[in-house]
């Protein structure tokens, strides 16, 4: 059984910094794509970033190019989710997602995936 746990929200003013954590454990990890997803309340589930476990490749949504940055530490079965220069418009819940399926072309559908952390909140005020 896939887990997937979020950790490293929190409360910050426009312009700082905050870490997301997401230890993964169930599966066997260097396949994967894995992706951070943000949901802001009414709205809908909002691709912001994926690595690829193997080699590294990591891709980013537009509103986020710049800010954020994706990695991982394959020997701790953890991505992290570095964000930098936080805007209002970043508040929304924040939530890793897995699935053996994805690939390059699909890591930004939220549909694809079947494995999902319970998420953190992120909170930005102006």
């Amino acid at each position: 059984q896939v887990q997937l746990v979020e950790s490293g929200g929190g409360s910050v003013q426009a312009g700082g910094s905050l870490r997301l954590s997401c230890a993964a454990s169930g599966y066997t990890y260097s396949s994967n794509y894995m992706a951070w997803f943000r949901q802001a309340p009414g709205k809908g589930r909002e691709a912001v970033a994926s690595i690829a476990n193997g080699d590294g490749r990591t891709y980013y949504a537009d509103s986020v190019k710049g800010r954020f940055t994706i990695s991982h530490d394959n020997a701790k079965n953890t991505v992290y989710l570095q964000m930098n220069g936080l805007k209002p418009e970043d508040t929304a819940m924040y939530y890793c997602a897995e699935d053996p399926k994805i690939n390059e072309g699909s890591w930004s559908q939220s549909n694809e995936y079947n494995y999902w952390g319970q998420g953190t909140q992120v909170t930005v005020s102006s």
